[in-house]
């Protein structure tokens, strides 16, 4: 009676497992990137997923001929000064939240950086959905 019971308490905690294939995201490197550029800059996100983690992350934004936003010191210094942060800080920041909790749901905005706080939401989901399928190509989010 006792190995009846053990089978038929294993049996919904094996069907019930294997809900989660699918789900896990595959190695290698995945990018995300704005379809539009928004005052001249693009933003982009990629990931580098190891044994369903993500181990590093970027996020940034380029201009039209390749240029780094976070780079760019006359435009630190005026966003610094209008908004109290800079793209080199709140690039970090997201990344960081992402790394750490694996969850774009869990990520606190940056004060001063809500565009690319609403951005990085977006690239972040995209890449992760990206990351499960194991599909390296760069996906295109539409603002």
């Amino acid at each position: 009676m006792k190995k009846r019971l053990c089978l038929w308490m294993l049996l919904p905690m094996l069907l019930l497992g294997g809900c989660g294939v699918g789900n896990k995201m595959e190695d290698g490197f995945y990018t995300a990137e704005m379809a539009e550029y928004s005052h001249g800059w693009k933003e982009y996100l990629c990931i580098f997923v190891k044994n369903d983690k993500i181990v590093y992350a970027e996020f940034n934004a380029r201009n039209e001929s390749g240029y780094i936003k976070a780079w760019d010191n006359g435009y630190m210094g005026n966003m610094l000064a209008g908004t109290g942060t800079y793209p080199n800080a709140y690039t970090r920041a997201y990344v960081a939240q992402l790394v750490e909790t694996q969850d774009p749901d869990e990520i606190d905005a940056v004060t001063g950086a809500s565009h690319s706080g609403g951005n990085f939401d977006k690239l972040s989901r995209a890449v992760i959905e990206q990351a499960k399928k194991g599909d390296s190509s760069i996906v295109v989010v539409e603002e």
